[in-house]
């Protein structure tokens, strides 16, 4: 039986492609053996490797046994194609004599018969009349996609107390995620906002500290020290919190065994001096590492690639390619001649690729992100009396934890003809706007090609940053009047007051011959004079030049004085005289802007009063969560606000030094502060930036104000997220968004009329503003109080593992008949379902040689449909009452279509492909190859032989590379270079070999693993 097992397990009838032809023989071979037409022995006495051939012809009395003997198999190729030598023997007796030895090993008592076992492994195989349910083939594809999560899940146990602190989804995160770092050293945990990461990498760190006996570093931004200070003592965490931006020797640091960087995302430049001390720190200790991120990347992949190479060596055989990467080049031999130095299946090959797909791939080794929406369709319960609401059961002795509803409110101010809003938000000061040059933004437009030629090296430097930032600055500039102005009227006049004393500054230092201040910020005050008019309150801004003027010279020497912490300087011989042409009208410009509204009375702000009636009126004692963009105008709020009677108001910014203590007074109980603090001692009322918009727990409250337009809805839908977290007991979050009375389509006309007005001005530069940073229809929809328009869009994408590791589970957890159905299941199997309008064709499920997992989709008419995973796997999603139809007449052929869609030509063609003469790869070779003529008939001929063979063979290592590459660009001699190969190819580290080179890796193939078709229903 074991031969048959044997037989089965090495997919004898999963190679190559299966055709129509193939299945009709193969079912035709089954009713055969099941008829007893044809019967199958195994003979075990002894090995036996006669081909013997024998056809019994009773009707042929001259030779009635005809007899074959010689070197053919009883295959297709032994049978048809090779070139084989047989014998035909027609002697009578020579027929008898074969047949009798026939018979003796026939009839021997170690002969047994199979016939029955192989009708059961065709009955099992893909061609069986007896096919499995489309759920039996959607379910076989969760089985293999889950491998990572379900041997994770199997393989950990939680330490305490973390077996009964987390909710199961958490505890399945752990899991995965100390598979990852076990199996390859490095994972991340990008869960969306509010379902607990850091407790999850508490419970990691917790498993290496008790199963490990080893304590762990925590590397994370400022304000969260404090946070993740109070999880090591209520978890007795053996481990050191850092901030990541704290300078340390990586070669004297003590060693830990696991590195946790939470917020990561903030590492993604991986240019800074930041980054390479926590690189060089990791690369050198070989730690594991922990990144934790809600959003693994923002605008492109090269912020995951700047992650993970925090502890990825570049060169790295990761397992996976970009296997769409590479078929872009036209299969691996184009890639590698593209890239001759760069390993296929490295990090920095998959940084040539802008595939979605790819990256995935690549993700699935570290990444476990799971989403709300997830979570709530997989680990949620529904309600008893309203199956709507969704809740977490409770962990131990806990109660429900419901997700509630986001609802978007809007508060509509009042605008009047001529009041403190009409005046700053109209047509004259957009045009003002649009006028002013921004000299000091767009400085590169005023250097002095003359005078640039002796210029230093370190103002060379500046001169790049100049000419790298001016544009750029100069649009977001314009932009941030805009947003300003929205924000509050008052923090707007503040922006053009500060603009005006920096244009004086200049203006002075010019005159004067001084050096220019290249960045000056905090160092300027808010402007204006506080006063009182008829017993109100007043904020006054001075529209005198003269008042600018000098207020400039103050201003330039208290930054002169005190060192301008980062402030760097130049000389103003650099810069042409029409850079103090520019300055001086534009600080007119602007002084007439601070004219249109210079006495700003808060009394009069409608905006501010409309806060105060929604404090007062609508949640007169509950806790409410106030956002700004800014600081300057969360100051202005928190001020007013406590001027006009509000107790317990609380304002931070990213220079809160108390930030933490802030937030355990406005929401202790989520932050667990014992003992809980009265009432009357609690803050009320917070009004923040978005300082607060990682890390913390704030959902005490379930009231989020935005009191700035929502320029950008992906914004809102963070800050919404700060309270609505796990812990949240409201049924609903109230999300507020301030507009004027006329809704935001007069802002949105202003705006475009400011790109018009500077568009139209020709000697202005930087007309790139971006004022709503994604679709306007958004802002229509906030407006309109639209249901559902702050949730998040589907969060994102769940990690592979986690969602069919889901499925599977919840599958066949009660169903063990089902579960062991599924897993014997043959390779290669199909079956197929109704196409629910999605178009006729197949989807076909492979694994490469590298276990990279591919799913292809082909139309029925042979067009590649999608190859994305998402897409395919809603296509693939069905039940077990989903029925089975017929599959298509193509149904095959669609599968080999999709075979070498994705084959990506999986070769070693890679092999010998040195680049281009110019590359370092050829110039290292070549040196070899004349050493190795020189070395002829010496000692050290065999040794430059190995060495040249190996770079011809393989791509040089990236630290490798760089090196040599920068001894040729110096010009160094052909001796001292060959030393550094030598030493390179002596501690293995000149080339990157794969990892399956001497034949024990896997094979060259792309396994079939199971196909589904769709079509029209019958």
């Amino acid at each position: 039986m074991e031969a048959v097992r044997s037989f089965r397990s090495a997919r004898q009838l999963t190679f190559g492609l299966q055709t129509n032809e193939d299945e009709a023989a193969l079912q035709k071979l089954k009713a055969q053996l099941t008829d007893g037409k044809v019967v199958v022995k195994l003979h075990l006495r002894y090995p036996l490797h006669a081909k013997l051939y024998l056809a019994h012809r009773p009707d042929d009395t001259s030779n009635p046994i005809m007899s074959l003997m010689g070197s053919s198999n009883l295959t297709f190729s032994g049978l048809m194609r090779n070139g084989e030598l047989n014998a035909e023997f027609g002697d009578p007796d020579d027929g008898r004599k074969f047949d009798k030895w026939f018979t003796e090993r026939w009839n021997d008592a170690f002969s047994l018969e199979i016939t029955q076992d192989l009708v059961k492994v065709l009955d099992e195989c893909w061609a069986s009349e007896n096919k499995p349910t489309p759920y039996e083939i959607y379910l076989k594809i969760m089985f293999n996609l889950s491998r990572e999560a379900r041997g994770g899940v199997s393989e950990f146990h939680l330490p305490h107390p973390f077996n009964t602190e987390l909710y199961e989804f958490q505890k399945t995160a752990v899991k995965l995620v100390l598979r990852h770092l076990k199996k390859r050293g490095g994972a991340m945990l990008g869960d969306v906002v509010g379902l607990g990461k850091t407790i999850t990498a508490c419970a990691v760190a917790k498993y290496y500290e008790s199963v490990e006996d080893s304590s762990a570093l925590i590397l994370c931004p400022p304000n969260l020290i404090d946070m993740w200070k109070s999880y090591a003592r209520e978890y007795d965490l053996k481990v050191e919190i850092r901030p990541v931006a704290k300078r340390f020797d990586a070669k004297r640091e003590r060693f830990f065994r696991l590195v946790i960087i939470d917020e990561s995302h903030n590492l993604r430049n991986s240019g800074g001096s930041r980054y390479a001390m926590i690189r060089d720190l990791l690369h050198y200790q070989k730690n594991d590492v922990l990144l934790l991120t809600a959003t693994p990347y923002n605008k492109d992949y090269s912020d995951i690639a700047a992650q993970l190479r925090l502890f990825l060596n570049p060169d790295a055989d990761l397992g996976v390619r970009p296997e769409r990467a590479i078929a872009a080049y036209g299969g691996e031999q184009g890639f590698v001649q593209a890239f001759p130095d760069m390993p296929v299946s490295s990090i920095r090959a998959f940084e040539k690729s802008e595939s979605s797909d790819d990256w995935r791939d690549l993700l699935k080794l570290f990444l476990v992100r799971r989403t709300r929406t997830f979570i709530k369709n997989n680990y949620a319960l529904s309600d008893e009396t309203d199956p709507s609401r969704k809740y977490l059961p409770g962990k131990t002795g806990g109660c429900r934890n419901y997700f509630p509803d986001r609802v978007p409110k809007t508060v509509k101010f009042t605008t009047n003809p001529g009041d403190q809003f009409e005046s700053l938000y109209c047509e004259d000061m957009m045009d003002l706007m649009g006028s002013l040059k921004l000299p000091r933004y767009g400085l590169v437009k005023y250097l002095d090609p003359a005078k640039q030629a002796s210029v230093t090296a370190a103002d060379k430097q500046i001169f790049e940053s100049l000419s790298s930032a001016g544009k750029r600055l100069m649009g977001f500039c314009r932009s941030n009047f805009c947003k300003r102005m929205d924000s509050s009227g008052v923090v707007f006049l503040m922006s053009l007051y500060r603009h005006a004393v920096r244009n004086s500054m200049y203006l002075y230092a010019i005159k004067n011959g001084l050096d220019l201040p290249l960045r000056v910020g905090t160092e300027l005050d808010e402007g204006w004079m506080e006063d009182e008019v008829d017993g109100e309150s007043i904020l006054e801004f001075s529209t005198l030049e003269s008042v600018y003027t000098k207020r400039g010279v103050d201003a330039y020497e208290k930054v002169k004085s005190e060192g301008g912490g980062g402030v760097r300087w130049i000389s103003p011989a650099y810069f042409k005289p029409s850079l103090a042409r520019a300055l001086k009208p534009d600080l007119k410009t602007i002084i007439e802007m601070i004219g249109k509204c210079s006495v700003w009375r808060p009394a009069d702000d409608e905006k501010l009063n409309a806060l105060q009636k929604l404090l007062e009126k609508d949640h007169p004692s509950e806790k409410v969560l106030v956002f700004t963009q800014y600081s300057d105008t969360a100051r202005y709020i928190a001020m007013q606000l406590k001027s006009r009677g509000f107790a317990n108001v609380a304002q931070v910014d990213g220079d809160t030094p108390d930030l933490v203590e802030q937030v355990r007074r406005f929401s202790p109980v989520s932050n667990k502060v014992s003992p809980l603090p009265p009432t009357d001692a609690q803050t009320r009322i917070l009004v923040t930036t978005d300082a607060l918009s990682e890390g913390q727990n704030l959902q005490d409250a379930h009231i989020v104000v935005n009191y700035d337009l929502p320029w950008a809805i992906i914004r809102l839908i963070q800050r919404a997220g700060r309270v609505d977290r796990i812990g949240q007991r409201s049924e609903r979050v109230w999300c507020y968004s301030f507009f004027p009375q006329e809704g935001v389509n007069e802002i949105i006309r202003l705006t475009n009329r400011l790109n018009s007005r500077i568009n139209a001005n020709a000697e202005a530069v930087g007309s790139d503003e971006i004022f709503f940073e994604g679709n306007q229809q958004n802002l229509a929809e906030i407006f309109n109080e639209k249901a559902g328009v702050l949730d998040e869009k589907d969060d994102g994408e769940v990690d592979i593992a986690s969602q069919a590791y889901q499925i599977w589970d919840e599958a066949t957890k009660n169903n063990p008949a089902l579960a062991k159905r599924i897993m014997s299941l043959a390779d290669v199997v199909y079956s197929t379902k109704p196409s629910e309008g999605r178009g006729e064709g197949v989807i076909t499920y492979a694994r490469t040689r590298n276990d990279n997992d591919i799913l292809s989709w082909i139309a029925a008419d042979g067009t590649v449909k999608t190859q994305s995973l998402t897409t395919i796997l809603e296509a693939l999603a069905c039940t077990p009452k989903t029925p089975a139809l017929a599959p298509l007449a193509n149904h095959h052929a669609l599968v080999a279509r999709a075979l070498r869609e994705i084959s990506f030509d999986t070769g070693k063609a890679s092999l010998g492909v040195l680049g281009g003469k110019s590359s370092t790869r050829w110039k290292v070779f070549n040196l070899l190859q004349n050493r190795t003529r020189k070395d002829q008939g010496t000692l050290f001929e065999a040794q430059s032989k190995a060495i040249a063979n190996e770079v011809f063979m393989y791509p040089l290592r990236e630290s490798a590379k760089v090196a040599l590459g920068k001894m040729f660009a110096r010009g160094e001699s052909a001796d001292d270079i060959l030393h550094l190969v030598e030493e390179y190819h002596a501690t293995n580290e000149l080339c990157a070999r794969p990892a399956d080179e001497d034949g024990s890796g896997p094979r060259d193939v792309v396994r079939i693993i199971c196909s589904l078709g769709l079509r029209e229903g019958e």
